[in-house]
């Protein structure tokens, strides 16, 4: 069985190419490893994986280049940007992959309010371009990351699939619900089977700069301020990066064919389902790093929710998905290598 996993030198992305390499699949990686942040976390994610690039292409790619992984025999890479129609469809026309997790976005709530064109080109352009490939060469699933923004600041929880989320708050929020209603149609013109993931607040070991836990971390450690918004009234539905990619490891392999239609175009919630104060998660980081935070107390954001909180009942049923990583165990392991990784 072959893969393509898009972003995966991000976050979740280089996780599960972990997880897939393991379990024995042959995957090829895609990432256009671009500056949105840090890209040395990038490269250090990438070397675990055994691709060693020394920095970034400056030029415009014209021709596939493939670096073979020195760790995983069963893993391939290539530095390549989704929005790159002729590189992709090219790609896809030489792999004939068998199911594709398309991870690769500009990810962000924040960055979206001043950077909408970057938004609109990878999440909208970039994802048309997944849909188009996998069209033209019959890939069999489509696996890719919605996000629970899509939600909005609702007062209704939790958060359940059969909602409408027809008022999202972010420029963000309106590309990845733009997502799932393009996989829709897909689904229903090409009988592309096709399954949308709303993230909750993933975190863990090689998280995101830009990110709450990683942000935190980094203030507490450094002795800043640590900026908490709406005066610290929030309640995030924190979702360890392993039970993430259990969940999606058992998506991949799920080999059942869908007859109809409803069942082609699948929407999930993937979350902890068990939400969080905000006050209690850096209280957690707190105790792990044994150091107090100074925190700053500030109104709510632009773009920002108050809750989140995930029904992920709808996965269950479908492959079991069911998350025990603790709070307790999350935050221990995410310190453990915050600590190692950036006191090198």
């Amino acid at each position: 069985m072959k893969i393509l996993v898009t972003g995966a030198a991000g976050f979740i992305g280089f996780h599960l190419v972990q997880a897939l390499v393991k379990n024995g699949l042959e995957v090829v990686g895609i990432d256009n490893i671009n500056d949105y942040y840090d890209v040395n976390l990038k490269y250090a994610r990438l070397a675990l994986s055994g691709i060693e690039l020394k920095q970034k292409a400056s030029t415009p790619q014209t021709e596939l280049a493939y670096h073979e992984s020195t760790k995983y025999k069963n893993y391939r890479f290539l530095r390549l940007d989704i929005t790159n129609f002729k590189l992709l469809e090219e790609l896809f026309q030489n792999e004939n992959f068998d199911g594709v997790v398309n991870l690769a976005a500009q990810a962000g709530v924040r960055y979206s309010i001043k950077n909408p064109h970057a938004y609109v080109q990878s999440n909208v352009v970039g994802f048309l371009n997944i849909l188009e490939c996998c069209r033209s060469e019959k890939t069999k699933h489509l696996i890719y990351a919605s996000s629970s923004s899509v939600y909005g600041d609702r007062s209704k929880v939790p958060f359940s699939e059969n909602e409408k989320v027809d008022s999202p708050v972010s420029l963000y929020a309106a590309t990845k619900k733009s997502n799932e209603l393009m996989a829709h149609s897909y689904s229903h013109l090409f009988n592309i089977k096709t399954t949308g993931l709303r993230f909750f607040t993933v975190y863990g070991p090689w998280g995101r700069p830009d990110m709450a836990p990683m942000l935190f971390a980094h203030a507490i450690s450094n002795q800043k301020p640590v900026k908490i918004f709406n005066n610290g009234d929030m309640l995030r539905d924190f979702t360890f990066i392993d039970d993430v990619v259990e969940g999606i490891v058992k998506l991949v392999s799920d080999k059942k064919e869908e007859e109809d239609e409803d069942s082609r175009a699948n929407i999930f919630n993937i979350g902890n389902s068990k939400p969080v104060k905000l006050m209690d998660f850096i209280s957690g980081l707190e105790n792990e790093m044994d150091q107090e935070a100074i925190k700053v107390f500030l109104p709510m954001q632009d773009g920002d929710v108050k809750v989140t909180y995930s029904d992920s009942s709808k996965l269950k049923q479908a492959i079991g998905y069911a998350p025990s990583t603790t709070l307790k165990t999350g935050l221990t392991e995410f310190v453990s290598w915050y600590s190692s990784f950036y006191s090198k």
